[in-house]
């Protein structure tokens, strides 16, 4: 039988980092306030012109550097974004030119903050079904151009960048679980709900939160989810080596920590340096706990994604 194991990490931040400090200049906030609210103290931008696919682009020859692969090896990619280089096509396909693949599929997925999982599961079963044996999966953003930088209940939270990992056939089992969701319901707590219409920009095209209500749906589902996940591959969450959630706030994942009874060293957080990246949130971290030891070969890790659309969804590994 076929499964998929990730064989490499890598991530790519912005050079331009601003700190909780230089945005209290132009919006009415403070490092305390929001260090105590979101645990955030800075984030990276992409600079005038760096685009999604370049942060990307970046982050894969890291992944397959790491994983001891080139991109004559890749047969797959899938990219996860909410803010691609353009209408069409995708940033994957624009990513597949810079990175010079020349085979296989590449198309983006679209679940904001949830990309990365549901990306990842869906790599998973390509891999599994014999049609590719080596996938770049990616979570890219560059999130500062849909915020309204007047807002302060938003544009403190999010930040630029990218994160990949290389995901290769293998005849031990690596990805061990996938739960997907979704609940379109929930849209209007987090959206952006800007749209192009014969030339103009129709709505409005910056980014919209309701902070309460994505809180609390988020704590609820994840704990589900996570429990869900893990008894359906036999094991308990004290099982767990390492847990990765998207990086939104501080809060939301030591909450859920403690309602699962996970030892806080095992909760892997990088919002602090990072803020919200969206989808490229889960393998930025990943690949930081990869390489300063935290995630080790054999550690049992359990991936959790939340947000807008409203999605969420888990992705069980050994590493």
């Amino acid at each position: 039988m076929t499964f998929s194991r990730i064989t490499g990490t890598g991530s790519y931040l912005p050079a331009n980092v601003v700190s909780n400090d230089e945005l209290s200049k132009i919006v009415e906030t403070s490092n305390e306030w929001i260090v105590e609210r979101t645990g955030i103290r800075q984030r990276h931008i992409a600079a005038e012109g760096e685009c999604t696919s370049d942060l990307a682009l970046h982050a894969c020859r890291n992944a397959l550097a790491a994983a001891g692969r080139t991109p004559e090896d890749v047969d797959l990619i899938i990219l996860a974004t909410s803010t691609p280089d353009m209408v069409f096509p995708s940033s994957a396909c624009l990513l597949q030119a810079k990175l010079g693949v020349t085979k296989g599929a590449a198309f983006d997925v679209q679940a904001v903050c949830s990309g990365f999982v549901y990306a990842l599961a869906t790599a998973d079963l390509f891999i599994k079904s014999g049609a590719h044996k080596c996938a770049l999966v990616v979570g890219a953003e560059v999130f500062s151009r849909i915020l309204d930088w007047k807002d302060r209940g938003t544009c403190v939270l999010f930040g630029d960048g990218a994160g990949a990992i290389v995901l290769e056939a293998s005849d031990k089992p690596g990805i061990l679980a996938s739960e997907l969701h979704a609940d379109g319901r929930h849209a209007k707590i987090l959206n952006t709900p800007g749209h192009v219409d014969r030339g103009c920009i129709t709505g409005d095209p910056t980014l919209k939160m309701d902070g309460q209500a994505v809180f609390k749906l988020a704590v609820r589902v994840l704990e589900q989810s996570a429990r869900s996940t893990l008894a359906g591959q036999g094991f308990a969450v004290a099982d767990l080596d390492a847990y990765i959630a998207h990086q939104a706030n501080v809060r939301i994942i030591s909450f859920v920590g403690k309602k699962l009874g996970l030892a806080e060293d095992k909760c892997i957080i990088t919002v602090d340096r990072h803020a919200n990246t969206s989808a490229a949130s889960i393998p930025l971290a990943l690949d930081v706990a990869a390489r300063d030891g935290r995630v080790k070969p054999g550690h049992l890790v359990l991936l959790q994604g939340v947000g807008g659309g409203f999605t969420w969804g888990s992705v069980l590994l050994r590493y």
